[in-house]
């Protein structure tokens, strides 16, 4: 194999779009997915990859220092594609702890591993994948750019923003070659159903309530999640090393924007009366902390590396509500935790 590739969290959502596009793309190089299995990492995501001979899963935890130290010895990676995360915004208001443990002590491990396996760190690379939400919160107008000075607001947040700088650290300390991108909300097939669009979806199907914070204006820009699998293979072998790089869909919406076009291609989708999903929507108490606007400038990795998101967000969106649509054994499958038995036997 030309390469050696690690990896992280590639049974979660983006994870798994990043394996299936690189080992497919590139049968030269052996690709090694490492991931916890938690809730949110399904193989089921991987069936039409497992049995690739460029491909390996390993169930490991990214915290356990003596396991990652053991897994760089015995595969001399040639790069890391760091994205095993704790991600949901309302899990680190309630449980912070799982996100400092796995975003910033685990972050910290690779970083160890990579610098005292790679010498001199000629042909390696370490890219970690973040997020916008380091940036914090805009207002009505302005965007984020790859200098933006960092303000996180939410313990997830914060703990994606002590990473980013343990990464650019050790890029000055030790000389360790790396680059990041922050990237914006993420949609598209194989999204465990605690966010916004699944969860939606999900719930619409099953005529429940759409709970939607504050008045619903909050607003985020949306990346279809395959484009963001493509940004990522173009940042990897073509990004600049000690760069960071903005992704982003150009693709603002408000909540309840979102919100209502969903439920009006949702009634379309299910043949019912226009309008009936739109009842479900129901406005809740905001959550602590929350942001009121994330909006990426693109143009760096755009003008850079040729990049820019391939569908129209109406198109995009359309594919994410006929994906789910045809796979209701797998919304039911995670919702019901019965993947997790059954890999937590086979992984032991």
């Amino acid at each position: 194999m030309k390469r050696k590739i690690l990896i992280t969290g590639g049974a979660g959502f983006i994870g798994s779009h990043v394996v299936r596009l690189f080992t497919t793309q590139y049968p030269n190089y052996h690709i090694i997915n490492l991931d916890k299995l938690t809730y949110a990492g399904n193989l089921e995501n991987l069936k039409d990859v497992e049995n690739l001979e460029n491909y390996k899963f390993i169930k490991g935890d990214i915290v356990d220092s003596d396991f990652i130290n053991t897994l760089f010895d015995k595969y001399d990676f040639d790069g890391v594609i760091h994205l095993a995360a704790e991600s949901h915004v309302d899990r680190s208001i309630t449980n912070p702890m799982d996100f400092i443990m796995t975003n910033v002590v685990g972050t910290v491990n690779l970083l160890n591993a990579a610098k005292n396996n790679w010498g001199n760190g000629k042909n390696k690379l370490f890219y970690h994948v973040s997020t916008d939400e380091v940036y914090g919160s805009l207002g009505d107008t302005g965007y984020f750019l790859e200098d933006t000075p960092y303000d996180p607001k939410s313990p997830y947040s914060a703990s994606k923003a002590s990473s980013d700088h343990f990464v650019r650290a050790y890029g000055n300390t030790f000389s360790l070659p790396y680059v990041i991108s922050n990237c914006s909300n993420n949609y598209g097939p194989n999204q465990f159903p605690e966010k916004l669009l699944p969860l939606f979806i999900n719930n619409i199907i099953e005529n429940r309530e759409l709970p939607v914070y504050g008045d619903g204006k909050f607003t985020r820009d949306w990346l279809y999640v395959l484009d963001h699998a493509i940004a990522i293979d173009k940042i990897f072998h073509k990004g600049k090393i000690g760069d960071t790089y903005n992704i982003g869909g150009f693709n603002e919406w408000k909540n309840i924007d979102l919100i209502e076009l969903l439920c009006e291609k949702m009634d379309a989708a299910l043949n019912r009366e226009r309008g009936t999903s739109k009842k479900l929507i129901t406005f809740i108490k905001d959550r602590p902390g929350h942001d009121k606007r994330y909006a990426i400038d693109a143009n760096k990795i755009k003008n850079e590396l040729g990049w820019e998101p391939s569908l129209q967000f109406d198109e995009g969106l359309s594919k994410t509500i006929d994906w789910y649509l045809n796979n209701k054994s797998w919304i039911n499958n995670v919702t019901s935790g019965e993947y997790q038995k059954y890999y937590k036997q086979q992984y032991k």
